[in-house]
């Protein structure tokens, strides 16, 4: 289970495992600490399971390695992390019903303050809280008006809530496209002139924050107290032909893969699958994997629009993928028994599919992708002294 404590594994028998490389992890903090401004800290998004990596797995080395500021989207991740005594700041970035601020207070979390009624409502519960205050600069989400001053200003005076920080988040940073720079450009702009502003009615300014991932890639001289580093903490990229000012020498930590389980020779004209989508058009030989789109593996990426690795070779996946069981036809690959190991994301011998690759392929983004890899996948972490 991925919120065990217990250090998982790797066995022969397992049908199919995530395997965690702590090694890459740790490059890529220091590889963003050293691309962020100075005096800036890295705040590491462990939501959706550290985006399909195991947040425990992620949370508590990213914590042994100095790591102290975390971002979750729900107040249940944020419970979940100090259950796993992590230490630091945890920030809570989505919406929390004002009738739990007594756990928000009770576990030590900050809050996301979406707008003047929320944060005048979680007031009202009695419970101290440590909040964030959300700006909305043009994505209309979450968050104050960058023109609310004044309501802005009645939150700093409001008794229970302590403003420990103030952002916003930029839809387009990813995005080097000249009118998207400018709109990027007017969202910073209008974060930083309600800055003045509220210095100009005497506010003591909390930590800031703007630059997420792409924030950080495409808008490096921001200085900020925080970058929200996500996808980039992972050693990937949303899509492979993303485009960027930065480029960072960042490794990715996921692989996913899987075994054979059964080896079938398909004669010529036999179909495999359901609704006979692929049909032989050779004697072939086709292996069958124990793993399907129930663990993440998208279904639209069936009949020979995804590829496996095996032994270092390319295997097309044919015909549908299935809940539990996807096929690949290894005809022409040497060296296959029952157990061969294929790797699904990653690298093998002197090959390698990434996570981004795979995800265009499947006609979506890395963040989706490894989000949706299924809880009932074993992680195995590796770190310098092998696997554990």
């Amino acid at each position: 289970m991925r919120s065990s404590k217990t250090k998982p594994y790797i066995t022969e028998d397992e049908r199919a495992w995530i395997e965690i490389d702590l090694k890459n992890l740790k490059h890529n903090v220091k590889t963003l600490r050293n691309a962020m401004p100075s005096n800036c800290e890295l705040m590491a998004v462990v939501k959706a399971e550290a985006y399909g990596h195991g947040m425990y797995q992620i949370a508590a080395y990213m914590n042994q390695i100095g790591v102290k500021t975390f971002a979750v989207a729900t107040i249940d991740e944020g419970i979940q992390l100090r259950h796993y005594d992590i230490l630091g700041e945890i920030l809570i970035l989505g919406h929390t019903s004002p009738a739990r601020a007594m756990e928000l207070h009770k576990y030590e979390l900050t809050q996301t303050l979406i707008d003047y009624d929320y944060a005048r409502l979680l007031n009202k519960q009695n419970y101290n809280i440590k909040t964030h205050i959300k700006v909305d600069t043009g994505m209309h989400r979450l968050g104050f008006d960058k023109a609310d001053t004044e309501k802005i200003t009645r939150v700093f005076k409001m008794k229970h809530i302590e403003i420990c920080g103030i952002y916003t988040h930029l839809c387009v940073s990813d995005s080097l496209e000249e009118e998207d720079i400018r709109f990027t450009n007017m969202q910073i702009n209008g974060f930083y002139e309600l800055l003045e502003k509220l210095k100009e009615k005497h506010i003591e300014l909390p930590k800031t924050h703007i630059q997420s991932s792409y924030g950080l890639l495409n808008y490096p001289e921001l200085k900020c107290d925080y970058v929200r580093a996500g996808v980039l903490l992972y050693g990937v990229l949303s899509s492979p032909n993303d485009k960027t000012k930065l480029h960072l020498d960042l490794r990715p930590v996921l692989s996913l893969k899987s075994r054979v389980v059964l080896l079938r020779v398909i004669h010529k004209g036999e179909s495999v699958g359901y609704g006979r989508a692929f049909i032989a058009h050779r004697d072939s030989l086709i292996a069958i994997f124990p793993i399907g789109y129930a663990d993440g593996f998208p279904r639209n990426l069936s009949c020979q629009k995804s590829y496996v690795l095996i032994n270092g070779h390319h295997a097309p996946v044919v015909g549908k993928i299935c809940m539990d069981q996807l096929a690949v036809d290894v005809t022409n690959i040497p060296d296959i028994t029952i157990g061969t190991a294929a790797t699904l994301i990653g690298k093998d011998e002197n090959a390698e599919i990434t996570a981004p690759v795979v995800a265009d392929n499947s006609e979506s983004i890395t963040n989706e992708l490894l989000c949706r890899l299924g809880r009932r996948v074993k992680i195995i972490t590796t770190d310098l002294d092998g696997v554990y």
